[in-house]
């Protein structure tokens, strides 16, 4: 195999693929990415469970394909001077990468080893812009949970309608729902579980330009074809929360909170907040005013935001970085807190009617 390509289309497929790869594995070539030689360039990355696959323009001199350690031929090509890069391999797998006045020459995998992507029949599919999906995982991959023991909540729900697209993530703390409008013509109804760390590599693969992202959906896997690049994953299997039932749908206060001015007044008591001084963040909901404190064995903290309501006094905790991060991720000036007691969700939504995002969190349970 042979061909040469610009340094810098090689050094950003690498780095996509590479996201697939495993870190370790006793199956060697997993921990590889496979380099083929086609019509195109196609660099894949493959560790059983999630996929990516991505295309590039190269002068392909001789027809073949290779297997080199990801993290090896990343630095490599990362670290070689701008310019065309030439890479040939023999029949022993020994790999030739040369780039101005660099070279290298290292042994490579058998590419026999290496596993094929699957295949599968597409039930249902949808497309929609790349900077639109961005953001909905954007804001709601911060939910996800990172606990195996209920393996389908370390993913988000999709949920497609004859028009929308809901994304939803939980981790039994906290809850955060993005929905958007489809402008294309109908789609079967279908539900999914995307495996919150295959999102997380589409959300980086995604642009803010006006390209398009296909999702297709099978039996066992999901496919997300983002122009040149494809990340195909499993779905993940089990029973997801029903959160319609979950979310209170009438609220005895609504407060009308400045997201910046709330989330600056928590910043400020959480600083005496660590790992070895945990402590919620005590909110008292007055006329006007939200009062927050924190006591840990470090010392008390004390601030005051301004809100337009009454809250009769509440007393209600919260974990500070939940909070934060649903603040955070709403992405609006101004917002209401509703809530029922000192016991109950606390949802946050748009001050403004709009309902494309939820947020709920859970209090915490306050000891004298």
């Amino acid at each position: 195999m042979k061909f040469s390509c610009e340094k810098y289309l090689l050094q950003g497929a690498s780095a996509i693929a590479s996201r697939a790869a495993a870190s370790k594995s006793p199956i060697t070539s997993l921990e590889g990415l496979q380099i083929s030689a086609e019509d195109r360039l196609y660099v894949k990355g493959y560790d059983l469970k999630k996929g990516i696959v991505t295309g590039i323009d190269a002068d392909i001199e001789q027809r073949g394909v290779i297997v080199v350690g990801a993290r090896l031929f990343g630095e490599m090509i990362r670290r070689l001077p701008d310019g065309i890069v030439t890479v040939s391999s023999d029949e022993k797998d020994n790999i030739s990468v040369k780039c101005g006045k660099s070279q290298f020459n290292i042994l490579g995998i058998s590419a026999e080893d290496y596993p094929e992507l699957p295949r599968f029949d597409v039930q249902n599919s949808v497309r929609l812009p790349q900077r639109i999906l961005k953001d909905m995982i954007n804001k709601t991959i911060f939910a996800v949970s990172t606990d195996e023991v209920r393996p389908i909540y370390t993913g988000t729900l999709f949920e497609v309608e004859e028009d929308s697209l809901t994304l939803v993530s939980v981790d039994g703390y906290r809850l955060a729902r993005r929905t958007e409008k489809l402008e294309s013509s109908q789609f079967k109804k279908c539900s999914f579980v995307v495996p919150g760390n295959a999102l997380s590599d589409v959300e980086k693969i995604c642009t803010d330009e006006e390209g398009e992202v296909s999702i297709s959906v099978g039996q066992k896997h999901i496919s997300f074809e983002l122009g040149d690049t494809v990340v195909i994953t499993r779905r993940l299997e089990g029973e997801f929360l029903n959160y319609r039932r979950s979310i209170p749908e009438s609220f005895q206060f609504e407060i009308k909170i400045d997201r910046a001015e709330l989330t600056a007044s928590i910043d400020r008591v959480s600083l005496i907040v660590s790992e070895k001084n945990s402590s919620p963040v005590r909110m008292t909901i007055g006329d006007g005013v939200i009062d927050c404190l924190c006591v840990t064995p470090i010392g008390r903290a004390e601030d005051v935001c301004t809100c337009e309501g009454d809250g009769k006094g509440l007393l209600i905790g919260f974990n500070d970085r939940y909070l934060k991060d649903a603040l955070k991720a709403s992405g609006r000036d101004e917002l209401l807190l509703c809530v029922n007691s000192a016991s109950s969700p606390c949802i946050i939504k748009a001050a403004d009617g709009t309902e494309d995002f939820t947020y709920m969190v859970l209090p915490v349970r306050l000891h004298a």
